[in-house]
């Protein structure tokens, strides 16, 4: 018997475009609203007197961060017997960079490192279950740093963060209430994914058992994890500090204790499928904090737009890195 899907591919292509249209219009709207109230002067004055030094040491820190990324991937794929160069790893992870940078959503960069990984697992899902694990461990890692820079704020800074440290604090606990039970009980995501056996039983049961073996996996080998946890943590403070060097470029006034909540905040805010790659919503995220804590609104929307100019220069070595190995495939072929 032939199935037919309810949804044709002049429709599906259709709901794409409108779900773009719908974030450039977002992302536009949002720029041209909190540009509409700068004063253009001050705002090329930071841009001007920006120091090239500490810009490059900006760009050393994202490397670093790349670097430290790509390690903590490894870490995982080793927790499920998997080896893969580190050299390999790293030149997968600037090339995800550059798919996510140039791709109307950031979900590029992981179909590329899940299919650069699927053939050294032996399994599409596999590959995946870690992408998305070490996806989850970032996360936790992040809130943990805003929740910890929110609170040193309150109790160091005569100013009050405008995030309040509870709520990040719960939303960290929440993240690690609904992760724990998937490594200590891998059979509940076993359960809770059997509704998805009325699409096709045999392959879902398979994808089920590969997932719950995995898990096991990462259960048996804890330091893995915690040493991902780690890293996860000093990302985000490599990070902090690349927003910090871009602060210090401009001799922008900020503490930076404050940089520890607003730049993971930030990037909390663009995996929110509202914008085109995080942009305007990035910005207004950047403006809301600063203009609380007295800044210029100049100040926030040039760091917001140095920091992204700055990464996007960044992830075109990950465009250089894709080209290089499309070549050594052709060499191959021919």
């Amino acid at each position: 018997m032939t199935t037919h899907s309810s949804a044709t591919p002049g429709h599906s292509t259709g709901r794409r475009t409108l779900v773009l249209a719908v974030k450039i219009l977002v992302s536009v709207g949002l720029l041209a609203l909190l540009l509409s109230r700068i004063e253009a002067a001050r705002f090329w004055a930071y841009a001007r007197t920006a120091s090239i030094r500490w810009l490059v040491t900006a760009l050393v820190l994202y490397f670093v961060v790349i670097a430290v990324s790509a390690w903590r991937w490894g870490l995982l794929l080793s927790a499920q017997r998997v080896r893969v160069p580190a050299s390999r790893l790293l030149a997968s992870y600037l090339v995800a960079t550059f798919f996510n940078n140039f791709l109307p959503s950031n979900i590029g960069g992981d179909v590329i490192r899940i299919k650069d990984t699927a053939g050294p697992t032996g399994s599409k899902t596999l590959a995946t279950t870690v992408v998305l694990i070490d996806r989850g461990i970032g996360l936790i890692g992040l809130v943990l740093v805003a929740a910890l820079g929110a609170t040193v704020v309150g109790r160091l800074s005569q100013t009050t963060a405008p995030v309040w440290p509870p709520l990040l604090w719960a939303g960290l606990l929440l993240a690690a209430v609904v992760a724990a039970p998937a490594f200590l009980k891998p059979e509940h995501v076993g359960r809770m994914l059997q509704p998805l056996r009325v699409l096709h039983p045999e392959w879902v049961d398979e994808r089920i058992g590969r997932i719950i073996d995995a898990l096991g996996r990462f259960r048996q080998q804890p330091g893995a994890l915690f040493g991902c946890f780690v890293g996860a943590i000093g990302v985000q403070a490599l990070l902090v500090g690349f927003y910090v060097a871009i602060t210090y470029s401009m001799r922008i006034p900020i503490q930076p204790w404050h940089l520890t909540v607003v730049v993971p905040v930030s990037f909390v805010v663009q995996m929110l499928p509202v914008s085109l790659n995080g942009f305007g919503v990035r910005e207004a995220t950047f403006a809301f904090y600063f203009t609380r804590l007295g800044l210029p609104l100049e100040s926030a929307l040039v760091v917001s737009f140095v920091g992204a100019g700055l990464i996007m220069l960044f992830s075109l070595s990950g465009a250089a890195a894709y080209i290089g190995r499309s070549s050594l495939r052709l060499e191959s072929i021919s």
